[in-house]
């Protein structure tokens, strides 16, 4: 059992192995082409379709985004606005008692009126955090802010001209600084006890209590050899079409909102008037304006997705390692491999890989909700080139390997047909030849008639090879025109060949007086058309090993039977026979035909004389099958010859 086991696997592979190879190589290739971030742009555009398409998030309360609009420049025509009304918004902000405010606007230089006011402002608040600029071209931050209360504001533009990550800090010739979002959420984060740290896993990251922010590595995600210098996260940005809670100006002094919207709460001020120009394209969430969303909401998300992750395990984006992602792009390889092996046809094939590429999106999508982006174009490709493209591969193996087979079967076929028939006249031809006391008057007739019958044989070859191909898989052709269907009751076929080949002119058939013959209906629903003709070829085969070789025969039995679970086919005689060590063509038949069939071969010599030519093959076990259907009657019968 184990044995046959281990052959089927042995066999399954050596089919798989057709596939295996090109599978293997596109898997590599497809690594490579990865590897150079040819495919990264696609990645990228994935990554941003699954990120706008998540199920829509509440507004986060925290943060109240103060936008500086059109309709308020146009009631303060002065722009940049002056000191004097930046610093009466930040004092009529502090009125509400925020915890803390980002300034997302610019103020290294005085705008009078009013700077000697803003200065005052900056000192009077410790919970004001201005902003400077320190890649690449640097602009200062206010000058009267302590270190402690200046963030950066400068974000990281991929190649595309979208934004997908975030820089909460960095090194610079003046020393290490940190962004605006991140100084917001630590003076947030500190009124719970939680203080920023160096991370513990990661120590080149950051950490508030026991969350470390995952950053951005050289390969990180869809990213190939990126630039991840200082501390870079991807943008988690907040689903759903109202992600914060905005005040204009004018909504502000008018005191058009209520109160609590800022208490305690993130307040951070900026510009969102398209003739500022302050803002960004993304693709990663719905926007009004075609991606385009005002740094001051760009800055809200950062603050927000540390926030969410620290106080309410909202996850970060992670990504596994580089083995990991080369894994995963090999299993969905593997897929494509298999569903390419094993489907039965291209249309199902097709439907296979198209499940299998749907639940592959799911599953990549879910991992992404879940806090994790991988890869998907690579894996993707390599599902869908080796699923269809090895399918049109392995198909065209399969008809290959169907026309070589059929081809053989001719070739085996027709060999078979001269073995039994025309080699057989030949045969006789021959031992004509070699009798030197035999006169040629009487040598020449016999040998006219046995040439002649070979003429007939070679020539009933040849009009069989030329019949339809359906036609020739389903019949046998004996000699002398005589073709049997093979769709017939195994018993009707044996009898014809038994039949026909005892009326060939054998010498040892001659010398018969006692053929018995038995032929009993079988189950043969187990057997091909194939294993008929094999079965048949067998019978005549070993009758002309009788009619050529049994010297003195007197005696034959040919039976056919079920007996203990077996069928059995048995040709048994009492001539003298031939005894050689030396394996034929006939007996490598007889043994190939028996391993098709599952069954057995034995030639036995017999004492004194005689021989057992018998082969056997299990009887068909079909559970809860009707009874075996009724056979005409059929008698056994004897024949005696004087």
């Amino acid at each position: 059992m184990q044995y046959q086991v281990w052959q089927k696997l042995i066999k399954e592979f050596q089919q798989l192995r057709v596939c295996l190879l090109p599978g293997a190589t596109i898997i590599g290739l497809m690594s490579i082409v990865r590897l150079t971030g040819f495919i990264q742009p696609l990645d990228w555009l994935v990554f941003d379709h699954f990120l706008q398409h998540r199920p829509p998030e509440p507004i986060d309360e925290r943060i109240v985004i103060v936008g500086i609009n059109e309709n308020d420049l146009h009631h303060h025509p002065q722009y940049p606005i002056s000191d004097h009304d930046l610093a009466s918004l930040l004092q009529q902000l502090q009125t509400y008692q925020p915890r803390a405010i980002g300034l997302d606007i610019y103020r290294d230089l005085p705008i009078n009126p009013g700077h000697d006011e803003i200065e005052m402002t900056f000192k009077k608040f410790p919970n004001i955090i201005g902003i400077e600029k320190v890649l690449p071209d640097a602009i200062n931050p206010p000058p009267t802010l302590p270190p402690a209360q200046i963030g950066f504001a400068d974000q990281i533009i991929d190649s595309d001209g979208k934004l997908r990550r975030s820089l909460l800090a960095t090194p610079t010739p003046q020393g290490y600084k940190f962004s605006l979002s991140l100084r917001l959420a630590e003076l947030y984060l500190n009124h719970f006890g939680i203080k920023l740290e160096n991370g513990i896993r990661d120590p080149d990251t950051i950490r508030f209590g026991s969350v470390e922010l995952p950053r951005v590595l050289p390969n990180f995600g869809g990213y190939v050899g990126v630039d991840a210098g200082g501390v870079q996260v991807l943008l988690n940005f907040r689903s759903g079409q109202s992600r914060f809670r905005t005040l204009s100006w004018e909504q502000l002094r008018e005191r058009k909102f209520p109160p609590e919207w800022i208490r305690d709460r993130i307040v951070i001020l900026g510009m969102t008037a398209a003739s500022a120009k302050d803002s960004i394209t993304t693709s990663a969430m719905a926007s009004p304006t075609l991606g385009r969303v005002y740094g001051v909401e760009i800055q809200a998300h950062a603050v927000s997705q540390i926030l969410s992750a620290v106080l309410n395990s909202r996850p970060m984006l992670n990504s596994w390692g580089s083995v990991w992602i080369n894994l995963w792009i090999t299993a969905w390889g593997f897929v494509g491999i298999i569903s390419a092996r094993f489907a039965k046809s291209p249309w199902v094939n097709l439907l296979v890989i198209t499940i299998a590429f749907f639940i592959f999106i799911c599953i990549s999508y879910l991992l992404l909700i879940l806090g994790w982006w991988i890869p998907v174009v690579p894996s993707g490709l390599v599902l869908t080139f080796n699923g269809i493209g090895l399918a049109a591969l392995y198909q065209y193996d399969l008809v290959l390997k169907s026309k070589i087979q059929a081809r053989q079967a001719i070739i085996e076929s027709t060999f078979e047909t001269i073995h039994n028939g025309p080699l057989q006249t030949l045969s006789k031809i021959l031992k004509y030849c070699k009798k030197p006391d035999l006169p040629i008057s009487k040598l020449l007739p016999e040998l006219e008639q046995e040439l002649e019958q070979l003429n007939q044989e070679l020539r009933g070859i040849y009009e069989l090879l030329q019949q339809d191909s359906i036609n020739h898989e389903q019949s046998l052709y004996l000699g002398n025109g005589l073709i049997i269907n093979l769709q017939n009751p195994l018993y009707e076929i044996f009898y014809q060949v038994y039949s026909y080949t005892l009326d060939r002119d054998f010498r040892c058939f001659k010398t018969l007086k006692i053929k018995i013959r038995s032929f009993e209906p079988i189950d043969e629903r187990n057997l091909s058309l194939e294993d008929k003709r094999g079965l048949c070829r067998f019978l005549e085969e070993a009758l002309c090993n009788v009619g050529k070789h049994a010297i003195g025969v007197t005696s034959l039995k040919v039976t056919c039977g079920a007996l203990a679970g077996w069928n059995k086919l048995s040709i048994l005689d009492n001539g003298l026979g031939v005894k050689s060590s030396k394996e034929g063509r006939g007996t490598q038949q007889f043994k190939n035909l028996a391993r098709q069939i599952k069954g057995k071969f034995r030639r036995v010599t017999l004492f004194p004389h005689g021989t057992l030519c018998e082969l056997s093959w299990p009887v068909p076990i079909f559970p809860n099958f009707p009874n075996f259907p009724n056979f005409p009657n059929f008698k056994k019968i004897q024949e005696h010859k004087e």
